[in-house]
């Protein structure tokens, strides 16, 4: 028997002509056919079983930054029919394009030279491993003579140690195979992908940069179709924690589902809806998870963050007597400073592989989807915690209109993004203020969303937006990015540029607006830039772009008709001026409380 790679994705059998499946529904750009795979077998080589293994899975597209270590390789690589090269600014950009792309087509690689490249790229990585998103990271590595010598090489720290990078990347990924002999490439490569894709995380290929081009009879024939042992649920466990289950929700009188970011590598986003729509529970999102359920679901109601819950939902939530949660990651950016009214007694946490009832009953060996569509035939019907949010909710109010040429304030922003957004969008948003923004989005079905919560790495969205929307063409990225986040990652611009268009709104409110909720000071100051002549300067004439500066809500309603008609097939980047103090009042409650818990006082 064999699994599949996530909903709606083809069986392992399948892999090798088949690609991995796209969550959003649109067609993969470039996948390679059959016959586009030919390649003169006699001559096959290291660098070309790699592109045509990547090409299998459904990497159509690597990130990369050249260095001396990998040029052959990329050789390699671009060879390959079925693979386009995406040349990136720096390792950094190249991972969180990585993110990106896997974020939409299951999985994504990135190309950089050895511990140079390695170690820039490493905090990358780290984000993809928390936000379990399988990364084939591939190194251009030292020449395999040069192992086991005593000799000192350039882009090392000056010792004869080749092991520093490997070490690093240990801690951030699932596995790593350093490649210095032919005889067991092949095999390498092959658990390498197959373990990416089998735990959803990043994995670590170093190549020695004199083996990539040379034959070998490993490489000579056609590659065996990639196959994963099937991942099943231990059917005494699973009995017996659905009757457990069953009879703890079926007591209650106002029990809630509450979705977690875990149900996308679990792959149980259809046996969520499934289970809400069988139940009646009133269904709201942790902040991790917007947009991986329905919102247009008729149980939806909302997104649970504590006291940065969007109206009515936390309420709800926290009310209940009976919390199913799916999925989630209780980390202190979620939990609001670990704030929430949750009380442990009144949960059932349900993670990819077991379940937790009350704190007092872990049953292990049991699948998220398999729970949850078992659980569906005993659990009964209860609708009373929404029929509850159905009477108290009260419809959020317009913002106070602005005045002419009045200074634009980001509740009117956002009034007018909620009307951009369509089942063709996907929204983007880097940690910080655009997070609370987006969270209160109303997303229109087929509309999805990606955030970073628990890495949080400023700058994240600029990379992420260049990979998602590469895997993506068919969809319209919207982006949403701080002055402080950009001035990280503002040079990946420079290659959505060349390879697509996005539109990107850079929030410019003179600093760190996040930061100032948790604790202000002056370091929370930016030197203020002119983002849109840094975007000119960098478009030089150079493929379409388009910019503006907005100041008030006609300017922002001009710009946004031009984005979405006119200058549609350009990379538009609207900067809006704002004011430094006028933040979400979510984000200073949200403030408030994680730097309460930050100031704790040591224990005695």
């Amino acid at each position: 028997m064999d699994t599949k790679i996530g909903t709606g994705a083809p069986e392992v059998s399948q892999i090798a002509t088949c690609s991995v499946g796209v969550l959003d529904g649109s067609p993969q750009k470039g996948v390679a056919s059959s016959t586009t795979l030919a390649v003169k077998l006699s001559n096959a080589t290291l660098g070309g079983y790699l592109a045509r293994r990547l090409v299998q899975i459904g990497v159509t597209d690597v990130f990369s930054v050249p260095g001396d270590s990998n040029l052959v390789l990329l050789d390699h690589l671009i060879a390959e029919p079925g693979i386009t090269n995406i040349g990136c600014c720096n390792e950094l950009n190249a991972g969180y394009a990585a993110d990106g792309y896997a974020r939409s087509r299951r999985v994504g690689a990135c190309v950089v030279t050895f511990t140079v490249g390695g170690l820039s790229l490493l905090n990358a990585i780290a984000g993809a491993y928390s936000e379990n998103l399988p990364v084939i990271c591939i190194v251009g590595g030292p020449n395999s003579n040069d192992y086991g010598t005593n000799r000192i090489l350039h882009h090392t720290i000056g010792l004869p140690d080749f092991t520093q990078e490997l070490r690093c990347f240990q801690t951030v990924t699932c596995y790593q195979a350093v490649i210095n002999h032919l005889e067991d490439a092949q095999q390498k490569i092959d658990t390498a992908i197959s373990t990416a894709l089998r735990e959803s995380k990043p994995v670590y290929i170093n190549i020695s940069c004199n083996l990539v081009g040379i034959p070998h009879p490993s490489f000579s024939r056609e590659p065996v179709p990639l196959s994963l042992p099937p991942r099943l649920s231990n059917r005494m466990a699973l009995d017996a924690v659905v009757e457990a289950a069953a009879e703890f929700l079926n007591k209650a009188l106002k029990p809630v589902m509450v979705a977690g970011p875990e149900i996308r590598v679990a792959r149980a986003g259809d046996a969520f809806v499934e289970l809400a729509a069988i139940s009646g529970y009133a269904t709201a999102v942790l902040p991790a998870a917007k947009g991986l359920v329905p919102e247009d679901h008729p149980l939806y109601i909302g997104t649970y963050w504590g006291v940065a819950s969007t109206a009515f939902c936390s309420e709800i939530v926290e009310s209940a007597d009976a919390y199913l949660i799916v999925g989630p990651i209780f980390d202190d950016v979620t939990t609001s400073g670990n704030s929430l009214l949750l009380k442990i007694e009144k949960s059932i946490i349900v993670k990819p592989d077991r379940v937790i009832i009350a704190n007092k009953h872990e049953f292990g060996s049991v699948l998220m989807e398999d729970f949850l569509r078992a659980l569906a035939k005993k659990v009964k019907r209860n609708i009373t915690a929404h029929e509850k949010y159905t009477r108290t909710f009260v419809p959020w109010g317009h913002p106070v209109k602005c005045f002419p040429n009045e200074p634009l304030r980001v509740n009117v922003m956002f009034q007018h993004i909620q009307k951009m957004l369509s089942g063709q969008t996907t929204v983007i948003a880097d940690a910080g203020d655009s997070w609370f923004n987006c969270m209160k989005l109303k997303l229109p079905q087929g509309c999805l969303c990606e955030f970073q919560v628990q890495y949080a790495s400023i700058g994240w969205s600029v990379g992420a937006t260049l990979g998602y929307a590469q895997a993506s063409p068919t969809k319209q990225v919207i982006a949403f990015v701080g002055d402080g986040s950009f001035q990280v990652t503002a040079q990946e611009v420079s290659t959505m540029l060349r390879n697509g268009q996005n539109l990107i709104f850079l929030i410019n409110n003179g600093g760190y607006t996040v930061e100032k909720a948790i604790h202000d000071g002056p370091y929370n100051v930016i030197k203020n830039w002119n983002y849109t002549g840094v975007v000119d300067a960098i478009h030089n004439g150079e493929g379409k772009c388009w910019t503006a500066k907005v100041r008030c809500e006609e300017e922002l309603v001009e710009a946004i008709e031009t984005a979405t008609g006119a200058k549609k097939d350009h990379l538009c980047f609207i900067e809006v001026i704002l004011h430094k103090d006028d933040i979400s009042k979510e984000v200073l409650a949200w403030g408030a409380r994680v730097a309460a818990a930050n100031s704790r006082p040591p224990s005695p």
